[in-house]
């Protein structure tokens, strides 16, 4: 009794087995049995890539005047602090503030300087006051002496000649002295005058550039000059400007607020393809977003020199497809799939590409235990026209059935 319940587990155990085995064993290839029937209508050549949405046109949010900060001699700066990349703002609304250490650092050395003007303005004008007294009194004092010398003369009527002539030598002395005086107390004073307006000069331009500074400083706070949807921009790597990035005075955009209703998708083309895509060829456009969702579109630009892809010994050309029409699910640096439509033939007759096989210069299919040989025309990713060689609904092997390799071929006009 024993022996028999040991010999059912067996059993048992050994058709669980086989049903294991019958159930995840490898399934058999549909390569040997799938056949297609020979297609006929219009055949649709197009190339496929990926790229990224972008608007046709946008606002430039831009940083400081670039002649204020060039003035300065202030080349690049820091972004401190941004609303998040994707960002929906009003007019008028703070986007960022920018690092302005090293403003502040020009600011107080200005300052600074304006201190040491003021300072020399107020000792020039001190120096100035008491050298024009000090001269305006010596000119006092000559007048004084030189009215003495002329009492002195008009006393001398009744001296000797040589007398009179000596007195009158004096008081001729005394008054080219007095005039020279008086000549260089106005040329002195012009002078002063000079002195000062050149310290004063000095002074208001040590100002105005601090002032100027004082105001570029508010600058550093950026709003958005309208409403819309704020992107970080693109340094020339491809990387997203955010908090950290350096910013040049030459090219002082901060962000970009880009105009939704009208959209573009930025491709490369393999340099294998680019002689296929022209401008005005039509386009159908999706995103990895929305994959259910399909644009038309039109090639706008198709660039002239390739580029090397990174990371890639493959060079590439950038192509752009302006989308038609809006939706307000799209939005910029979405992932598009373009599909440029290259070229469009009437009527065709074509087959899956998986059917044409090669045999050295020779093209042929599978059908009726036989290899059919075929002159293949253009191609698509999917399928393939057949110029010759097969009638529209015949069928064809998907693959190569079990035991094709020994068909015979059949040669075209036999």
């Amino acid at each position: 009794m024993k022996q028999k319940k040991s010999t059912l587990y067996i059993i048992i155990g050994l058709i669980f087995v086989a049903l294991i085995w019958y159930f995840s064993r490898p399934p058999v290839t549909g390569k040997q049995v799938i056949k297609v029937a020979v297609k006929s209508g219009k055949f649709v050549i197009s190339v496929t890539t990926t790229g990224e949405l972008e608007a046709r046109s946008n606002e430039k949010i831009r940083g400081p005047n670039p002649s204020s900060l060039r003035d300065a001699r202030i080349w690049q700066y820091r972004i401190e602090k941004i609303v998040p990349d994707g960002t929906v703002v009003d007019s008028g609304q703070w986007v960022a503030n920018l690092d302005r250490s090293d403003l502040e650092n020009k600011i107080k050395d200005q300052e600074l300087e304006v201190e040491k003007l003021r300072t020399q303005y107020t000792k020039t004008q001190l120096d100035t006051a008491m050298t024009l007294r000090d001269a305006r009194d010596a000119l006092v004092n000559m007048k004084y002496s030189l009215e003495d010398k002329q009492i002195v003369v008009d006393q001398s009527v009744y001296e000797p000649p040589a007398t009179r002539r000596q007195v009158k030598l004096e008081l001729q002395k005394a008054q080219r002295t007095y005039k020279q005086t008086k000549e260089n107390y106005v040329l002195r004073t012009e002078k002063a005058k000079a002195d000062m307006k050149e310290v004063e000069a000095g002074l208001s331009k040590a100002v105005r550039k601090m002032n100027e500074l004082n105001k570029l400083k508010k600058e550093f706070v950026v709003y958005a000059p309208k409403a819309g949807m704020v992107i970080y921009k693109r340094s020339w790597d491809g990387k997203k400007q955010g908090v950290g990035a350096q910013i040049s005075t030459w090219d002082n955009v901060v962000a970009i607020l880009p105009d939704l209703s009208a959209m573009n998708s930025r491709t490369y083309v393999n340099e294998i393809d680019i002689s296929k895509v022209k401008k005005g060829q039509k386009a159908v456009v999706s995103t990895d977003a929305f994959p259910d969702k399909k644009f038309t579109g039109v090639v706008t630009d198709v660039a002239n020199m390739g580029q090397q892809m990174k990371n890639s010994n493959a060079k590439v050309f950038e192509v752009i497809i302006q989308l038609a029409g809006h939706d307000s699910v799209l939005r910029p640096s979405m992932t598009t799939k373009n599909e440029i439509i290259t070229e469009v033939i009437d009527s065709a007759l074509f087959v899956p590409i998986e059917c044409a096989h090669n045999n050295d210069s020779l093209s042929f299919v599978y059908i009726d235990h036989r290899k059919q040989q075929v002159i293949t025309g253009k191609s698509n990713d999917e399928d393939i026209i057949i110029r010759r060689g097969l009638k529209k609904g015949e069928e064809v092997y998907l693959y190569p059935p079990k035991g094709a390799e020994g068909w015979r071929l059949q040669l075209l006009g036999k």
